[in-house]
This record gives structure tokens, C-alpha cells and sequence, in this order.
């Protein structure tokens, strides 16, 4: 769910006076990026993951519900420019995750059927999205959000990224070739 979102969500539950959606949105972005660059680490793992997906010839997406401001800032800060075949936000789309638009926009983006993509996700919505888009999906969640149901839809679940071997690889292998 894009910020903007969940703004609009909140006021019309629960209606302010003062500064506008739009303007709350802003606000928290800057908080979100400045918050990422003052604590923010890359996940365990996560650069010989990508490694590993460039060895097996894999094209890589990022496919964000962040807007391109805290995904250029997030690529920048994290040496991560260059890393990406295509690099898609849900500020594109009409709806951020759960619904898959970014995800289906990202596969044509690649020129990749979403039956043949394989998604990283950290988050229960991006589980559902992935799912939705009808791709096999790796879920690397936050211990809190482990037990979440959604995550159990995942094709594989990981505690870190640096799980990530043949035997996953195997695993969501025999979930992309299920039929329909």
C-alpha cells in the first residue's frame, strides 16, 4: 500500500483538520528516508542473494510500493545503482500491494510471463501481491510478521536470506512448474 494510501484510508476513518493527505504522505516519506539512512541495513544476505540470482542468469526487478524518491535513496545509500534490470514503484499504479499491478508491471517491464518470476518479498502484503500475480514467491519476513497467515502462501519461507540455497531454489523450481 502506497503512503498516500493509507493516508487518505486513516482521514476518512478518522477525519483531521490541518495539513492534507497529500502533505501527512510527504511528511512521512521524508521520516521513512531519513530514518533509512540514519538506521538502515540491508538485510543478511541480501547482496549474495543478488549475486546468486545473476549467476543463474536471472533478470532482477525491484518492485516497490515506496515512491521512486525513497527507492533512489534506498538504491544510492545502499551502493545497490546498476543492480536492477527494471525498478518499478506502485506510485505507477493504481493500487500499492496487496493488489500485484506493480509485480505484473515489473514481469512486462522484463518481458517475462509472471508464471516464470520468482519474487523476494519481507512483507505480508507483498506475499498476497506475488500470489495474486500468480508468481512463485520467497518470503523473508520480520520474526514479527513470521505467523502472519499470509505468509504461509509463500512457495518458501526463510528466516535470512542467507538460507537462500539449492534447496530453495529446488523448491520454488517445482512451484513454478505446476500447472494452472
Amino acid at each position: 500500500m502506497v503512503v498516500e494510501e493509507v493516508t487518505r484510508y486513516w482521514h476518512e476513518r478518522f477525519p483531521w483538520t490541518g495539513p492534507s493527505t497529500d502533505e501527512v504522505a510527504i511528511h512521512v516519506v521524508g521520516a521513512v528516508e531519513a530514518l533509512m539512512v540514519e538506521r538502515g541495513r540491508l538485510q543478511p544476505g541480501a547482496l549474495a542473494a543478488l549475486e546468486d540470482c545473476r549467476r543463474r542468469g536471472l533478470r532482477l526487478a525491484l518492485a516497490s510500493s515506496s515512491h521512486y524518491r525513497y527507492i533512489r535513496l534506498a538504491l544510492d545509500h545502499f551502493e545497490l545503482n546498476g543492480r536492477f534490470d527494471v525498478i518499478r514503484s506502485a506510485q505507477d499504479e493504481a493500487f500499492g500491494k496487496p493488489h500485484p499491478a506493480v509485480f505484473l508491471s515489473a514481469a512486462a517491464d522484463l518481458g517475462a510471463p509472471p508464471r516464470s518470476c520468482v519474487v523476494l518479498e519481507d512483507a505480508p502484503a507483498g506475499v498476497i501481491a506475488a500470489k495474486a500475480a500468480r508468481m512463485s514467491c520467497i518470503a523473508v519476513p520480520d520474526p514479527a510478521e513470521r505467523t502472519k497467515p499470509a505468509i504461509a502462501l509463500a512457495d518458501a519461507v526463510l528466516s535470512s536470506l542467507e538460507h537462500l540455497d539449492e534447496s530453495v531454489w529446488a523448491q520454488v523450481g517445482a512451484a513454478l512448474e505446476r500447472p494452472a
